[in-house]
């Protein structure tokens, strides 16, 4: 970004959340004056802290460090997460200060750069992160926002100042991605999600048609075969379609398992990379490395470094992260963990595991996230989850939303139809692992599951 673009005072309000934190990142970076507030603490908000950013806990107008408190110096940020009664936010509107969403923020970002934006109800992040590692290692670099920690860097945020390129996760909810002005944009997947802010899933797929409509002239829109959304670019805007299998313009052949590997042939438009292996070997992982590359090669990466980049690509945290691979001792447990919160990704992760572990017993904990989430989708969850050989689940994880009667894990539960199913308040979730034998124990979902994932290892170890 040009240096007259880049903003010296900033306050994030909801600091601490994945897609907050890499811009908190960003401006420190830059030199900018950086300061917010987020609920509770984290091993994230530590890192920013550590960074630089003035963090408080306490939603108190007094909290507010004095060097965030003069209107025509510094800018707020804010994550459609946080409630409307928020005392801090609520001062800062009072007081006549810019307050902007996050999304607009990203928005001003792609203005200025050659914005590859991606964006899906599914393997967005994934897609997101494998792209940037191409690139940040090509000689075209690039600047990335991600919405996920990419485990090569241990960060979501790649910068590069000379690169002239950004890649950004482009979110759907809160229509946060119509800010953007992609000049590559990608499309992985529309199935529907969000329904409490869309309310149907035709408001759904109009929200990426319109998404499409903002590619720059000149632009290029890669979108997965058969989706259904109406992409509605401007003239002068390619359309390329991609598929991990045979189909689309970029596609795959002589695609080979084995080894606890995955290998195949990248064809696309003028070009073709053998014998691709991405680095975290699961099927669905086929399908975003396709997208990925065609990205990064209309950025200006050669199929080598492509190649390289896919090769050495170690995953986003919490997407299909294993923890333990069996090794560790003799009839040793797997571990994996994975942020799966839609039906498909939970379809889509079980048979991964199945494929890269046959014959074993797969037990899952899955934490519903969002009781309207759970209760559009309680019928899918269900039969997705069903996969599994065991299913535990404890509590819905409300995050932003408030109980709704009658909505509770037991209407995705008592539709599973998994030999072995428990429902397990998380606070005794690790007396229950404690007291069981598992050959492969997956944890799944958007919630906060994952922070107990090292006593679960620390469990499965011994």
């Amino acid at each position: 970004m040009r240096e007259q673009d880049i903003q010296k005072s900033l306050y994030f309000v909801g600091a601490g959340g994945i897609g907050m934190a890499n811009l908190v990142r960003y401006y420190l970076r830059h030199g900018a004056a950086v300061g917010g507030y987020d609920r509770t603490p984290s091993e994230l908000t530590s890192a920013l802290e550590k960074e630089g950013a003035l963090l408080t806990f306490t939603d108190s107008e007094e909290e507010v460090p004095a060097q965030f408190r003069d209107p025509s110096e510094t800018l707020v940020v804010y994550t459609p997460a946080v409630p409307e009664d928020n005392r801090i936010l609520s001062m800062f509107r009072r007081e006549g200060f810019e307050v902007i969403k996050r999304s607009e923020l990203l928005g001003r970002i792609t203005r200025h750069t050659k914005a590859i934006c991606i964006a899906g109800s599914h393997g967005k992040t994934t897609t997101c992160s494998m792209t940037a590692n191409i690139l940040r290692d090509s000689k075209q670099g690039c600047t990335a926002f991600l919405g996920g920690i990419l485990r090569n860097t241990g960060s979501n945020l790649v910068l590069d100042e000379d690169s002239d390129i950004s890649v950004i996760e482009a979110d759907e909810y809160d229509r946060s991605f119509h800010r953007l002005r992609p000049t590559t944009a990608v499309v992985t997947s529309t199935d529907p999600d969000h329904l409490d802010i869309y309310g149907n899933e035709e408001n759904y797929l109009e929200a990426f048609s319109e998404f499409t409509s903002l590619i720059k002239e000149g632009g290029t829109l890669i979108t997965h075969t058969g989706l259904k959304y109406q992409p509605r670019v401007k003239e002068g805007v390619k359309i390329e379609t991609y598929s991990g299998g045979s189909e689309g313009d970029w596609h795959t052949e002589n695609i080979k398992y084995g080894n606890g590997r995955v290998e195949f042939d990248l064809v696309g438009p003028g070009v073709r990379i053998d014998g691709v292996s991405p680095g975290v070997p699961v099927e669905i992982n086929i399908d975003n490395a396709v997208a990925a590359a065609a990205a990064a090669l209309h950025a200006g990466a050669t199929p080598e470094e492509v190649k390289e980049g896919l090769r050495s690509f170690k995953g986003a945290r919490r997407r299909f992260e294993i923890y333990l691979d069996g090794t560790e001792r003799e009839n040793g447990a797997v571990l994996i963990d994975d942020y799966a919160h839609s039906p498909n990704e939970v379809k889509a992760s079980i048979e991964s595991v199945r494929k890269l572990y046959p014959g074993k017993k797969l037990s899952v904990i899955f934490q519903p996230h969002l009781y309207t989430r759970t209760r559009d989708f309680a019928k899918e969850f269900a039969a997705a989850l069903s996969a599994a050989d065991e299913v535990i689940m404890p509590e819905i994880y409300p995050a932003r939303e408030l109980p709704i009667e009658g909505v509770t894990t037991a209407i995705i539960l008592d539709e599973v139809k998994s030999k072995e199913k428990t429902y397990c308040e998380r606070k005794d979730l690790l007396n229950l692992i404690k007291n069981s034998n598992f050959e492969i124990l997956m944890t799944l979902g958007a919630a906060d599951i994952d922070r107990l994932l090292p006593e679960i290892k620390e469990i499965l170890s011994h």
